[in-house]
């Protein structure tokens, strides 16, 4: 049964599972970790492919049922408190491949609590509220460019791989999902993500106002300007500028 509490819906189209699956490409023996299996729609063609799989799930009715199963690793616990350095440790891989379908009420949290680990992270697949994926990838001057945009795009590449119905679900939820794949970047700017996240906050705080109206006041408290030009809307502002302002604050 699905939970409400959990946010739950569970993948049932096969034909979609298989382009999931296709688009995250496992390969025998690679370390890799899913967050919330639920009923194991994608977790079995998963391990079939890997030969054994990491899962991280809080249902403790669904973690014993996952346990029966000899070639998973279950991980009982709430996804955010989990240390995914931890978790590549004891896989023994100095990098994980993190995959899953995120509940759509807590899914930017569990984004933001991996980017804590992105170090030990060689990609991350994840299914989600199409709304969400268009504001993790959007481009600066669009409507989706906001915070998430920001604090997600200067540490990962990223792509909007595969549009999901809601008939794909169990019960089908009320909006469209999408699956995105992030890679983290070889070599990302240097920069304080305390820092940059407070900015992009204070940014994006106020989206129809000019920035010397938030940020001009955050950036006077701190008796610096970096030179940046605070006639424009934070959505006009591009990641790069975002990054180079932290960098000058520090």
């Amino acid at each position: 049964m699905a939970r409400k509490r959990f946010g739950q819906h569970f993948l049932s189209d096969p034909a979609i599972i298989d382009a999931i699956v296709r688009a995250i490409a496992p390969r025998a023996g690679q370390p890799m970790v899913e967050i919330g299996p639920g009923l194991a729609a994608l977790t079995q063609p998963l391990v079939e492919r890997l030969g054994r799989l990491a899962v991280i799930e809080l249902d403790r009715d669904l973690a014993a049922r996952l346990r029966g199963h000899g070639q998973l690793d279950v991980i009982e616990s709430d996804v955010l408190k989990v240390d995914f350095a931890g978790v590549a440790q004891r896989l023994g891989a100095t990098k994980i491949r993190v995959v899953g379908n995120l509940p759509y009420n807590i899914s930017t949290p569990i984004l933001f609590h991996l980017l804590q680990y992105v170090h030990v992270v060689e990609d991350q697949h994840f299914m989600l509220q199409k709304e969400v994926i268009d504001r993790m990838v959007a481009p600066p001057a669009s409507a989706a460019y906001g915070r998430l945009s920001v604090m997600l795009q200067w540490r990962y590449a990223m792509e909007d791989v595969l549009f999901v119905p809601p008939e794909a679900f169990e019960p089908p939820p009320r909006v469209d999902s999408a699956v995105v794949r992030m890679v983290p970047l070889a070599q990302p700017p240097e920069v304080d993500v305390q820092l940059l996240s407070e900015l992009v906050q204070v940014a994006f705080s106020q989206r129809r106002k000019l920035l010397r109206h938030t940020l001009g006041a955050w950036l006077s408290a701190r008796e610096a300007s970096g030179g940046f030009d605070l006639q424009r809307r934070a959505e006009e502002v591009p990641v790069a500028e975002y990054v180079a302002l932290a960098q000058v604050l520090l």
